[in-house]
C-alpha cells in the first residue's frame, strides 16, 4: 500500500512518539519500535516502555488496513535530510520505503502481534486549563529525585484533601510544595515526574487539555489535541513531608533574586572543589556568601538585604540554591530560618501558594 504524507508532519509525529519507546537493551524489539496502525480515517502511531504509553494520529484516506512495527531512529535521521514537501510511504510485508522524487530509503518492519496497547481508561475525561500545569509543574519537577531505588521520590505527589490540592516533590534534600484549590477531580496519586515533564513540553501552545484516570488500572491519561499520554502511577507511601515544613522562624530575609543568583554563581566557582558547599551569613548589614573554611576565605560575595530577627549562618549545597533560583520568575524571594541545622524555607511574594525547603549542610568550622 502507498501513503502520501508531508515530511514535516511525519517527522514531527515520529520525533514525538519515539520519546516513549524503551531504550533498555533487554527489552523486546516491539518495545523499542513504533506501532503503525490504520483505520478508515486515520494513521495511528503507538509506543510504550510498559510504564508509559503514547498514542497519536493524523488523517488518512486509504481503506487498506495495516499494522506493523517500525524502528524509528534511522527513519527520523533519513527524514531530517530530505527536503521539505511530500514523502511517499510504500508499505510491504517486510519493509517500508520512503520516497521523495528520486531519493529512496528502505527500512525493515517487524511483526506487530506482540505489541502491548495502552490499558483502557474509563471515559471520565475532564477538561483542564493547561495554564494550571504550566504555572505549577516547573516549580515542582526540578525537586524530584532521579534515584530509581526510591521510586516514590521520582514522582509528584498529588494530595486531595478537604477541598485543597497539594502537590509535593522531594529528593530527600529539598522539597517543593504547592497548595491550590481543588482543580476538577484530581485524586490523591503519585505521577512520575519524567512523564509529567514530557507532557509539559507539548502543552505550551494549548489552552485546554484532557485529564482522566483509572483506579483499577492505576493509570493516568492526558489528552493534548491528537496526542494521548498514558502513565502508570507510582505505588508506595510518599514520605511524611509535613515534618519538614517549618511553622516558625527566628530570622526573615528578603533578597533580590537576580543578585542572589549572581552571588551564588560567583562563589560556586570556588566551592566546586569543596563539596559544593557555600556559607551564607545573614546579618543586619547584609548577606555574605563564601566557600566553606577549607577554601580561601577571601573569596566573598556581598549583597544588601531586608532583614528581621537574629543573625544566622547557614551552609547550603549551592546547586540546590541555583536550581530554585533558575526556576522562579519573581524579582525577590523571602527566606525564613529557624536555626542553622533546621530546614530553611523559601517563599515567593507573587505566589504565596508555593513553598520551597532546602535542608542545610551540617559543617564544623
Amino acid at each position: 500500500m502507498t501513503i502520501n504524507v508531508q515530511k514535516e508532519l511525519l517527522l514531527e509525529k515520529l520525533n514525538l512518539v519515539s520519546r516513549f519507546t524503551s531504550n533498555r537493551l533487554a527489552s523486546s524489539t516491539a518495545l523499542q519500535g513504533v506501532l503503525v496502525k490504520t483505520d478508515d480515517t486515520q494513521i495511528h502511531l503507538y509506543s510504550t516502555n510498559l510504564s508509559t504509553y503514547f498514542h497519536t494520529s493524523f488523517p488518512y484516506t486509504e481503506k487498506e488496513p495495516i499494522q506493523i512495527i517500525i524502528e524509528p531512529k534511522k527513519i527520523i535521521e533519513f527524514l531530517n535530510l530530505l527536503n521539505p514537501g511530500e514523502v511517499v510511504l510504500e508499505i510491504k510485508e517486510k519493509q517500508i520505503t520512503l520516497t521523495q522524487n528520486k531519493t529512496k530509503g528502505s527500512f525493515p518492519v517487524m511483526n506487530a502481534e506482540e505489541f502491548p496497547f495502552p490499558p483502557s481508561v474509563a471515559d471520565n475525561e475532564q477538561k483542564m486549563p493547561s495554564k494550571f500545569f504550566l504555572d505549577n509543574l516547573p516549580l515542582l519537577l526540578f525537586t524530584s529525585s532521579s534515584d530509581e531505588t526510591r521510586p516514590v521520590l521520582t514522582g509528584i505527589n498529588f494530595v486531595n484533601a478537604e477541598g485543597e490540592l497539594l502537590m509535593v516533590a522531594t529528593d530527600g534534600f529539598r522539597l517543593s510544595l504547592i497548595k491550590q484549590k481543588t482543580m476538577g477531580e484530581i485524586p490523591s496519586m503519585i505521577i512520575p515526574a519524567d512523564f509529567l515533564q514530557e507532557v509539559l513540553k507539548s502543552i505550551k501552545d494549548i489552552k485546554e487539555i484532557g485529564f482522566s484516570f483509572s483506579r483499577e488500572e492505576k493509570i493516568v491519561k492526558f489528552t493534548v489535541a491528537r496526542d494521548e499520554y498514558y502513565s502508570r502511577l507510582i505505588e508506595g507511601d510518599f514520605p511524611p513531608f509535613e515534618r519538614v515544613v517549618i511553622t516558625e522562624s527566628k530570622t526573615k530575609i528578603t533578597v533580590d533574586k537576580s543578585e542572589l543568583q549572581r552571588s551564588v554563581k560567583l562563589i560556586s566557582i570556588f566551592a566546586r572543589d569543596f563539596s559544593n558547599v557555600i556559607i551564607c551569613e545573614f546579618t543586619k548589614t547584609g548577606l555574605s556568601i563564601r566557600p566553606k573554611k577549607e577554601a580561601n576565605e577571601e573569596n566573598t560575595a556581598f549583597q544588601e538585604i531586608s532583614f528581621e530577627g537574629e543573625d544566622q549562618k547557614v551552609a547550603f549545597n549551592y546547586k540546590f540554591l541555583l536550581d530554585l533560583l533558575n526556576h522562579i520568575e519573581d524579582k525577590s524571594i523571602t527566606i525564613e530560618i529557624l536555626r542553622p541545622d533546621a530546614p530553611v524555607a523559601f517563599k515567593l511574594q507573587k505566589n504565596p501558594n508555593f513553598l520551597h525547603i532546602i535542608m542545610p549542610v551540617r559543617i564544623q568550622e
